[in-house]
């Protein structure tokens, strides 16, 4: 697996404007990675975009594509997603009953694998397979709709998976997503996170390019 330099930017395309998306691409082309937010309307309430879209993203970009399924059985799903170009897939550990079995699946095809959990899912119950994962999402918002503001007490998470994963030697990456902006990022940074999500941050930004580069400043722990 690829190795990559922390911290991490990950514009959420979910904030980019639809009708450019490949111009809104290069705007942030010094990104680490881009972030692809896949709804279906039923495990949260909203509907975005599916392995079609992935691919045109896929093919806009040399970046690697961080994909999260919100969606309901992700099992059915995750090999359509590989086949799009996605470098990582997140799926939800409340959506499947063998949260460890599909990531070997994924592992096994070549991609990193990842979990998210809802801001009211307790991480201690997932733990004991964080040594199965290359990457854990931690949700600082409820997962579903962009722009939401963060919620500091998911830090809490951050700590605890930092503490495994120090204290075990581990190379699973912790990423955040959710309200994470330039007032933001240093606590989620000091908190133990490698990888941060920039929706309207970034895209809502008059300078894409910039605002991707002021982020990556502020998480940087001297």
């Amino acid at each position: 697996m690829t190795t990559f330099e922390c911290p991490i930017i990950a514009p959420s395309i979910l904030a980019a404007d639809f009708a450019a998306l490949g111009e809104q691409l290069k705007l942030t082309d010094n990104a680490g990675w881009i972030h692809v937010d896949v709804m279906d309307g039923h495990f949260v309430p909203n509907l975005s975009f599916g392995a079609d879209v992935t691919a045109a993203v896929d093919r806009c970009t040399d970046l690697p594509l961080d994909v999260h399924l919100m969606i309901e059985d992700p099992e059915k799903w995750v090999d359509s997603y590989i086949k799009a170009g996605a470098d990582c897939v997140i799926f939800h550990v409340e959506a499947t009953d063998d949260p460890v079995s599909l990531a070997r699946h994924l592992r096994e095809r070549g991609v990193r694998a990842g979990f998210s959990l809802r801001p009211g899912t307790p991480i201690e119950d997932f733990l004991d397979i964080v040594p199965e994962f290359d990457l854990v999402l931690v949700m600082s918002v409820e997962p579903g709709f962009g722009g939401q503001s963060f919620m500091p007490d998911q830090l809490d998470k951050v700590r605890a998976l930092r503490e495994l994963i120090d204290g075990q030697g581990l190379a699973t990456l912790i990423e955040i997503d959710g309200g994470i902006n330039a007032s933001t990022i240093q606590s989620a940074a000091e908190a133990g996170c490698d990888a941060f999500v920039a929706g309207s941050a970034v895209y809502g930004a008059e300078d894409p390019r910039g605002a991707v580069e002021q982020l990556r400043q502020l998480a940087t722990l001297n």
